[in-house]
């Protein structure tokens, strides 16, 4: 019973740690994907939109609100991880906690709890923007919750394992920007999967992002290109992977003890 309690203090502890960091520095969290998600809406919108037209029978701004939407959670969940957890690497006070009579998995835990909540709070922001450009609807509150909590947990588990290989400051840009960006920018937020060639829409439906944003866009739009039950066993299983993998690093002190 005593042990459960401290590790309840110590997963509470980190997750206030984790709020206050990025709540403190809002003008660097939160403000910027505002700003720029309300700039996406401003040009390709309202400027671009009006020429695109339709696109699945919505308007194409309703259309690519769903995937602008989970494109800022994304990143920030990704980023609020992988910049914290390398920070107190690089600061050497990560092992603290390690030595701490507290397992792995709680401090595992508390650091993906944060960039949920990072994610999420972003998420909150970028659709109260949304609300003032686009007429959208609630489809399904259920897929919308579980699909940004799988969807949150996933990205900050792989900013926790992007900053545990990380060895400095440019390495926890690559993985967003060599590999994050294309998948999103592919995944189906600008356009309908069903507009590409075979061949092209065969290779989209690799791209786990796909089922992602798909998914989200069913929870508000009511429309989608995959299986719902497809898209949730795709994204779980990467969580339980990802989750099992960032754990292990954990374990053997990867990037840390060396």
């Amino acid at each position: 019973m005593v042990r459960r309690e401290v590790f309840k203090v110590a997963f509470a502890t980190i997750v206030r740690k984790e709020v206050n960091r990025f709540v403190r520095i809002w003008p660097q969290t939160i403000l910027p994907p505002a700003v720029s998600m309300a700039l996406y809406f401003v040009i390709f919108g309202n400027l671009i939109g009006t020429r695109v037209g339709q696109m699945d029978g919505f308007s194409y701004i309703d259309f690519i609100a769903p995937g602008l939407i989970m494109m800022s959670v994304m990143n920030n969940a990704y980023a609020n991880v992988v910049s914290s957890f390398f920070g107190a690497k690089f600061q050497h006070h990560v092992e603290e906690m390690l030595v701490a009579p507290i397992p792995n998995w709680v401090i595992l835990a508390g650091y993906i709890t944060g960039g949920v909540l990072r994610g999420l709070a972003v998420g909150v922001v970028v659709t109260a923007i949304a609300m003032c450009f686009t007429h959208l609807r609630v489809s399904s509150v259920l897929t919308i919750i579980a699909i940004l909590l799988l969807t949150t947990v996933l990205f900050s588990l792989g900013g926790m394992v992007n900053a545990i290989y990380a060895k400095k400051f440019d390495d926890i840009s690559i993985i967003p920007t060599f590999l994050l960006t294309p998948l999103i920018y592919l995944g189906g937020v600008f356009y309908s999967i069903d507009l590409l060639p075979p061949f092209w829409k065969a290779v989209s439906y690799a791209n786990p992002i796909v089922y992602m944003v798909d998914a989200f866009r069913y929870g508000l739009l009511g429309t989608s290109h995959t299986h719902l039950g497809a898209a949730f066993a795709i994204i779980t299983l990467f969580v339980i992977a990802l989750g099992g993998y960032a754990l292990t690093l954990l374990e053997r002190g990867t990037g840390i003890k060396s």
